[in-house]
């Protein structure tokens, strides 16, 4: 191993028993290439190459935290810490050195956000009430586009205690209730919570050369880049946003990634949604109206989705990766919606994106007990808390596509 402070071959695992080297965060950083991955967590630094491409999140997920300090991330996405420590310890191979601060991040700031985690620990906040999802579920069987909601729920893991009853509960809600594969919506859900509003590392926001956000609009610009009217992009927003998000995207990427991963089981669910779904309303419509019947039904549940997923992110920072700590990253990316009766049922408790995204576990139903911490939180580390109302949040997102698409005409034409 190279000195601290110099960049050293790859190390083999740590030998129990024997003393752990130490690596300082240039040697690190050395490694976050494709195939060639460190990742430091609890101080402890582990090369994670190999086993990325195993891991449930996915290699990108995993990719997207390398040579950095992923210790927030890691306490956020998982349940059972010690189980999931073991899975890690052959793949241990050092420490940071003790002069290494733990990240880049603001000290203060990462400390008090883990005091903040341990005490909605302490108010069990993590906790699910039985009620409150039973109530869900039978509510989801009435009004059955909230499953989404649902399944959300649990691919978070919000609901059980257990992971493996989460997974299963979640491939009969997204299969059989909504004909999607779990394991595609975690692949691509999972991203997005990893790095909200970051092009090519959440799958929400790299939609160019269709639309351009943030950044991306300057850099078409500046190259010339014109594959579609842009600064008209808040009028087709309308035509080939809301109304094809499900119905063309998510049918088309589901379906591809269900065939390229082989995930067979979750092909056989989204059958089983099809063939209920077809036989149940056959004999009554035919079969063009039955295909019609769908073709709505999606265009339907496309509109609310794309609405109340994109009010909270795309009026936000939208750009490439800036390496900051857990807490800034995601309240960079997100903002809240007013709270009240209607609000919170028609976004299944989204409009708290900042809690949402700062706990992905926790049941949504704590979100408005966690608010008050939070905001806490960001004022004493002068952290921007952006609530809004309901209605000026759906507009600002035609307004954020307007922008994007008036800085992209600009650096065109004059860049």
């Amino acid at each position: 191993m190279g000195g601290v402070g110099e960049p050293g071959p790859r190390e083999g695992p740590a030998q129990p028993g024997a003393p752990l080297p130490t690596f300082c965060w240039e040697q690190i950083r050395a490694h976050d290439q494709p195939g060639d991955k460190w990742l430091v967590i609890e101080r402890r630094v582990y090369d994670i190459s190999r086993w990325a491409q195993r891991h449930p999140g996915g290699s990108r997920l995993i990719g997207h935290h390398g040579a950095e300090d992923a210790t927030d991330a890691f306490r956020a996405f998982h349940q059972d810490l010690n189980f999931v420590r073991k899975f890690l310890q052959p793949l241990l191979i050092g420490e940071l050195a003790p002069e290494e601060p733990s990240q880049d991040g603001p000290l203060n700031l990462v400390e008090d956000f883990r005091a903040l985690h341990q005490a909605a620990e302490d108010m069990k906040l993590f906790d699910a009430s039985p009620t409150f999802f039973a109530f869900l579920l039978g509510h989801i069987l009435a009004m059955e586009a909230q499953s989404w909601c649902l399944q959300h729920d649990l691919g978070h893991a919000s609901i059980f205690k257990k992971s493996w009853w989460n997974h299963v509960a979640q491939k009969f809600v997204m299969g059989q209730l909504k004909g999607f594969s779990a394991h595609w919506w975690n692949f691509r859900h999972f991203q997005h919570h990893a790095k909200p509003n970051i092009f090519h590392k959440d799958p929400d926001v790299t939609v160019a050369p269709v639309f351009l956000l943030g950044e991306s609009s300057v850099e078409y610009g500046k190259k010339k880049r014109r594959y579609l009217p842009y600064n008209q992009q808040h009028l087709y927003f309308f035509l080939i946003g809301p109304p094809l998000l499900t119905l063309v995207n998510f049918e088309v990427e589901n379906l591809a990634y269900m065939l390229v991963c082989m995930q067979w089981a979750d092909l056989l669910w989204a059958a089983s949604f099809y063939a209920r779904f077809f036989l149940s309303y056959l004999p009554f419509y035919g079969v063009p109206g039955v295909l019609l019947f769908f073709v709505a039904v999606r265009v339907l549940e496309s509109h609310w989705f794309v609405w109340i997923t994109q009010m909270n992110h795309i009026p936000k920072e939208i750009g490439h990766e800036k390496h900051r700590d857990w807490v800034s990253s995601q309240l960079a990316a997100t903002c809240n919606v007013e709270p009240s009766l209607f609000t919170n049922w028609f976004s299944g408790h989204l409009n708290f994106q900042i809690e949402h995204h700062l706990f992905p576990r926790m049941p949504r139903h704590n979100y408005s007990r966690v608010a008050p911490l939070v905001k806490s939180l960001c004022a004493k580390h002068g952290l921007s808390y952006e609530v809004k109302p309901f209605l000026t949040a759906l507009v600002d997102i035609v307004r954020s596509l307007k922008k994007s698409g008036d800085i992209w005409l600009d650096a065109y034409l004059h860049q």
